[in-house]
């Protein structure tokens, strides 16, 4: 293990000095003292060794999670909570309240208050009464510590074609001193000795106070963070949950607001245009289908057959215990067009059939028998090819998993209900063929011409 404290050389990553990243490289898992410990249980067991240690949070991720949240969302956590206002002593009192809500929220792990107090500050405060009795200006005092703290322009150096300011200041081991700076000497007006002055103790009091530690800011106002990341839950759910308790147990003040952050941010815009896509998608399905088949009730019968897929696709993700993800969203899209595929092929070889002169019972029948190899052969080739990425558990597992558990589960539901619930749909609802009867004119003019 290593660690990387405050911004790097290339400071692509501004951080300040309190914070670190600590990266723990872990040995294969076959190598562990007890290989079958899963994960959670080792981050788990991390944490309660580091929590000993006072004065230090800690947030657990992995580099590359780590590094998308910052660039999506500016934070570190799966979740992030940005409180906005002017009073950062308000803020924080809020951000704490939030904090205190999402600890009690199942699933989120890792809270933290975005740190942004306890920078050690020293506050000059000048006795104006003081100097009003003294004669002495506010100006000369703050020249005088402007000169000894921050330095004073003295002069110019040229070397050829250059220039280098002279400033002059008091050193290091002195500007760092509190009682060296109290005997800073404030000279007195309209003395004739220069030597004539007072200390700067005699006119201002000299306290060490905490002050803020960093002022992040969003769209130009002041902001205060807190963050959690998910484990052993859905972020949905879990925002979800968190949003109900803070509604419920944090007063915003007046002036003071709240908006979330971080992946759910990203999961919201992704549902947004899923909203979009996956109707557009469905609509477009169905155009298609009353092109190929010139009827407005078989291209419903057909499209039926996506939403037996979708059941089978959500009673696999219950199963398994997976969330409702947008790779699983995703995976409903690439499920209904082979769902589809799959019934358009019985429906039209069911239609031919019965062009050809056979009844509607018996060219079901024969459709259904018929069709039943290509039909499982479809759906066993697509699922087969999804079982790796069911059951991975590498890199991207949480990806993979949830779109091919959707498409195996609806391919499964879809084969058997297009078998069954097809045939049963097309007796029910198909248009009986109407035989054609020749009036007696059309009788005298085949016999005429054949």
């Amino acid at each position: 293990m290593f660690s990387k404290t405050g911004t790097a050389e290339i400071a692509a990553d501004p951080m300040p000095p309190n914070a670190s990243d600590t990266f723990v490289i872990l040995k294969p898992q076959d190598q562990w003292p007890d290989p079958t410990e899963p994960k959670a249980s080792l981050v788990r067991r991390i944490q309660e060794s580091v929590e000993q240690l006072v004065g230090n949070n800690y947030e657990f991720t992995q580099p590359i999670q780590m590094r998308f949240n910052e660039l999506l969302a500016g934070v570190r956590g799966d979740i992030a909570v940005k409180i906005f206002g002017d009073n950062f002593d308000t803020m924080l009192k809020t951000a704490n309240q939030v904090a205190t809500a999402l600890r009690a929220t199942t699933g989120a792990q890792d809270v933290r208050v975005e740190q942004v107090s306890g920078l050690p500050f020293v506050e000059i405060n000048v006795d104006k009464a003081q100097l009003a009795r003294l004669g002495i200006s506010l100006s000369t005092v703050h020249s005088v510590i402007g000169a000894a703290i921050g330095g004073e322009r003295a002069g110019t150096v040229f070397e050829g074609d250059r220039r280098f300011p002279i400033i002059v200041r008091l050193s290091d081991n002195v500007r760092q001193n509190v009682q060296a700076l109290e005997n800073v000497p404030v000279p007195l007006p309209g003395a004739s000795d220069q030597r004539a002055a007072l200390l700067l103790k005699q006119v201002a009091k000299f306290e060490l106070v905490e002050g803020q530690n960093q002022i992040s800011r969003e769209n130009g106002k002041r902001r205060v963070v807190v963050t959690a990341n998910v484990r052993g839950r859905d972020i949905a759910s879990v925002v979800e949950e968190a949003q109900d308790r803070i509604a419920k147990e944090v007063q915003v003040p007046a002036g003071y607001w709240i908006e979330w952050g971080g992946q759910f941010e990203n999961l919201a815009a992704a549902q947004k245009r899923l909203a979009i896509v996956v109707p557009a998608c469905f609509i477009l399905i169905f155009i298609l289908l009353f092109s190929a088949l010139r009827s407005v009730r078989d291209a419903l019968l057909v499209f039926s057959a996506v939403p037996l897929a979708l059941t089978g696709g959500l009673a696999a993700l219950w199963l398994r215990g997976l969330p409702l993800s947008v790779s699983a969203a995703v995976g409903f899209i690439a499920l209904s067009g082979v769902a589809v595929l799959n019934s358009l092929v019985m429906l039209t070889f069911i239609k031919q059939l019965r062009e050809q002169g056979e009844s509607k019972k018996n060219a079901v029948f024969l459709g259904a028998m018929t069709r039943l190899r290509p039909v499982a052969m479809t759906a066993l080739v697509a699922s087969l090819g999804f079982v790796p990425m069911a059951i991975a558990t590498g890199t991207g597992a949480e990806v993979q998993r949830p779109l091919a558990t959707v498409v195996i589960g609806g391919l499964i539901s879809a084969t058997l209900l297009t078998l069954l619930v097809l045939p049963a749909l097309y007796m029910r609802f198909a248009a009986e063929k109407t035989p054609i009867k020749l009036d007696d004119h059309e009788d005298d003019f085949e016999r005429k011409h054949g």
